[in-house]
């Protein structure tokens, strides 16, 4: 049942005042210079185009290197440019910072030409060094998750695959591997390898997370925590300059009461749009649908290395047996397909011969009993409050498995946490069950795999795999994989891997979403990347 929300109160008393103030309004000849006043005024503001883009959650950091949440990322792909970008609506890669590029016989040696005329937000200018230090910055600390999950550095080897990073000229970089890396080109156009000013990297230092500098198409003015964040456009932007002159990024926790202030015009574009909402939008004249395409997964991961049930993989996979994926199914009321594979079916590598666990408490119940647990077992599912593309409805999600897991004898106690704490328990092993989701960075199965399911990911406190999972046969073939230039053999490993994965069952693979957006009919040229974020400098607005 949805709950009603105090804002249809306040939005109709909103509305019977602007009828009443414009109804008493004086034109008199009294009034006439003050109607010319008022008259300017409104052409200045119609002048001032202003994206007001709501959200559920606040950004965690507008350090491009070190968020891993979308939220955060969604802003941070306003401020930085990469050396290479995404086209506007696949993977395929295209010149940013760097104008063209070769790579050696060997694969080990990649030279980029750089840009010789961009300025950095704080006026500096950009040149081979900046890449040299971001490069270098990246390999300082853990925190940086991503140059970890996606080069392979450890706490014995900060640096990962990469041997050395060279400014060769002003304006050329040469990258030097220790080892191939197939996606390593896709990677580096990922947001969270945006280059950063080093001014203002070392001026801010502890604070830089707050006040960030880049060469994107917009410039950080303002961030009022869990309220808003906004960005200028970037008059000097060596792209296409915005054709708005300001972002803002509010926080509208509930779902329901976001839709409602787009209905009311305070906003003009929103994600997270609940699916029974959906039909509302579609009939109403001033509002539209815009669909991102699927590129992630909903996922309930198991804790494989806690003591414990989640140990024995019989007990992992007859908790698949007692979920009953159709069901969960429609709680995306139309938006998802049920998830068998950790990727989703549109990326190459994809595995379609795996045959989904089936519902079966029967043979769930067999399952537990031969691994010691006739009798259940209590254990923990966390959940987060917020809703994501991937999810929109956590918290019925949770409750929807935890009566499965009953007709088993499993004792669920949800634990709900905001989104910040929720990852920060999750990524320190806290739980028995948590749920997650992962939407494609870079359009490589590597980006899925590599980060959410192999060991390497599954440091206490940074970890990408929460279901904390090593496998070394699993290591082996990703490994061979991303050393592999040659896809249909990529493809060969990472088929493989997926059997071994479907049958150690370290995760529930819920659902891949086709994420709606909603916005007013006046917003043109909004394309929604698949990787889940998008600058948006080409958005038109009336």
């Amino acid at each position: 049942m949805k709950k009603r929300n105090p804002f249809t109160l306040f939005g109709f008393l909103l509305i019977m005042l602007l009828v009443v103030s414009a109804c008493s309004s004086n034109t008199s000849s009294d009034d006439a210079d003050a109607g010319n006043d008022n008259a300017e005024a409104t052409e200045d503001n119609d002048s001032d185009k202003t994206l007001v883009f709501g959200r559920g959650s606040d950004s965690i950091t507008l350090d491009a290197a070190i968020p891993t949440d979308g939220e955060s990322i969604y802003v941070t792909n306003q401020i930085y440019d990469t050396l290479v970008r995404y086209e506007t609506e696949n993977t395929e890669v295209k010149p940013a910072l760097a104008t063209d590029w070769e790579v050696s016989d060997d694969n080990l040696e990649w030279t980029f030409q750089l840009r010789n005329d961009v300025t950095f937000h704080d006026g500096n200018d950009f040149t081979a060094e900046d890449v040299v230090f971001n490069f270098e910055r990246w390999t300082t600390s853990s925190e940086f998750f991503y140059y970890g999950y996606m080069f392979g550095a450890t706490e014995d080897n900060m640096k990962g695959i990469i041997d050395k990073v060279e400014a060769t000229d002003d304006y050329e970089v040469k990258i030097t591997l220790s080892e191939p890396n197939a996606p390593f080109l896709q990677t580096l156009a990922m947001p969270p390898f945006g280059i950063a000013s080093p001014e203002a990297v070392e001026e801010s230092g502890d604070d830089y997370f707050k006040n960030p500098v880049g060469t994107g198409p917009f410039v950080f003015e303002e961030w009022i925590p869990d309220d808003s964040i906004t960005v200028s456009k970037n008059e000097d932007y060596f792209g296409e300059v915005a054709k708005v002159d300001q972002v803002v990024f509010r926080v509208i926790p509930d779902n329901g009461a976001r839709f409602m202030e787009l209905q009311a015009g305070s906003i003009d574009l929103m994600n997270g749009l609940n699916p029974q909402d959906i039909q509302t939008a579609e009939s109403d004249e001033d509002l539209q649908i815009i669909r991102r395409p699927s590129m992630n997964v909903a996922y309930m991961a198991l804790n494989t290395d806690k003591e414990g049930p989640m140990s024995e993989k019989l007990v992992r996979q007859a908790i698949n047996l007692a979920i009953d994926k159709e069901q969960l199914i429609t709680l995306y009321e139309g938006i998802g397909k049920a998830a068998v594979n950790p990727i989703p079916p549109s990326l190459w590598g994809y595995n379609d011969e795996i045959k989904d666990y089936d519902y079966d408490v029967d043979e769930a119940k067999k399952l537990l009993a031969e691994a010691g647990y006739a009798d259940g077992f209590d254990i923990t599912l966390y959940t987060f409050a917020n809703p994501r593309d991937y999810m929109p409805q956590p918290k019925v999600t949770a409750q929807a498995i935890q009566e499965m897991l009953k007709e088993v004898n499993i004792n669920v106690e949800i634990v709900e946490n905001d989104w910040d704490s929720h990852l920060t328990a999750t990524e320190n092993a806290e739980h028995d069950m948590a749920f997650l989701g992962w939407t494609g960075d870079n359009g490589d199965p590597d980006n899925f795999f590599y980060v959410l399911l192999d060991k390497d990911n599954t440091k206490v406190g940074s970890a990408g795999n929460v279901a904390f999972y090593k496998s070394d046969a699993v290591h082996d073939l990703f490994k061979d994989a991303q050393m592999e230039m040659d896809q249909d053999k990529r493809t060969e490993y990472y088929m493989e891997a997926q059997e071994i994965i479907h049958d150690d069952a370290p995760w529930v693979p819920i659902a891949h979403t086709t994420p709606p957006l909603a916005g007013k009919k006046g917003i043109t040229d909004y394309l929604p990347h698949p990787t889940g974020s998008e600058p948006f400098n080409l958005v038109e607005i009336e």
